[in-house]
């Protein structure tokens, strides 16, 4: 059985650094192989015996004949001729995606002849399938490339004595609690920017929707209680030999309060020595008024 991992995502978000950091790991690694040789490639071992070495394929919307529908087709048909097929998915803000293609004076991919955001935005449609059903995500908005490495080092590590690989993940509590997980926490207690209209369209990113969550009065006490508690616990976790652990702080939408809260706890980590990776699993959801249900005094 082959092990495969596709790795896609946002045009700027970091595959080519992924690969590479695969590469180091032991991993053989192709780039921009078309779908329809996706089968060809993925050929199953010659030997009973062999061994293959796991391999990493990354395709985008700059691969020849893209079309997210062809690449989940293919996809499936990988998982049923047996193989063990994963996808990770390489996200970023629109916002920082276009200063990084200003800063390097490369073009996007998809707008050859127009404004980066332009391509930004019609990729993120094209995309929105396999986000959807990747069964990874990394978002590397606030990343440079070495703290991406670190952080698929963390995850694709495969010698025991690594010790525990760490998931913070924010998620809204509209769309339910992920599956796995080792901890909850919920910040719907604090503020909500969401009904704030100048805060809504951002995310828990954004300094000034930090800063909003940041002013409520219950807010640095509760936090650096929960980071304290991780800090107590998380090396005992390690001690137990426990492989994965996966902290999920929820608020309802799953865009500003979870969001922000998890990447401060994840720096609190990282200052300790821990290599957390970050997930944030509904960043990428439209906001609903439905959803959010507007509380008292707010």
């Amino acid at each position: 059985m082959n092990e495969v991992l596709l790795v896609t995502g946002m045009a700027g978000a970091g595959v080519s650094t992924v690969l590479k950091t695969l590469e180091d790991l032991g991993w053989e690694t192709i780039d921009n192989v078309p779908l329809s040789l996706l089968p060809r490639v993925v050929a199953p071992p010659t030997d009973p015996d062999e061994t293959p070495r796991p391999l990493a394929i990354g395709f985008g919307t700059r691969t020849r004949n893209f079309d997210a529908d062809t690449a989940l087709r293919r996809f499936e048909e990988l998982r049923q001729r047996g193989d063990n097929v994963g996808m990770l998915f390489l996200d970023c803000s629109g916002e920082e995606l276009t200063r990084r293609f200003a800063e390097t004076r490369r073009r996007h991919p998809l707008a050859d002849d127009r404004p980066a955001v332009e391509g930004i935005q019609r990729e993120r449609r094209l995309l929105a399938p396999l986000r959807e059903r990747a069964n990874r995500l990394i978002d590397t908005t606030t990343f440079k490339a070495n703290t991406l490495a670190q952080q698929v080092r963390e995850m694709f590590t495969r010698d025991a004595g690594v010790g525990t690989t760490l998931t913070i993940e924010s998620f809204g509590f509209a769309r339910g609690i992920p599956a796995g997980v080792d901890m909850v926490f919920d910040m719907r207690f604090l503020r909500n920017p969401h009904w704030d209209p100048a805060l809504r369209p951002h995310t828990g990113q954004d300094p000034a929707v930090a800063a909003y969550i940041a002013a409520d009065p219950a807010y640095e006490e509760a936090v650096g209680r929960i980071e304290d508690l991780l800090l107590l616990l998380l090396p005992r976790y390690r001690a137990e030999g426990k492989p994965y652990v996966t902290v999920a702080i929820g608020c309802t939408g799953g865009k500003h309060r979870s969001v922000h809260v998890a990447e401060r706890i994840a720096g609190r980590l990282r200052d300790a020595g821990l290599c957390p990776t970050i997930v944030h699993r509904d960043l990428a959801a439209a906001p609903q008024d439905a959803l959010e249900g507007r509380p008292h005094g707010q």
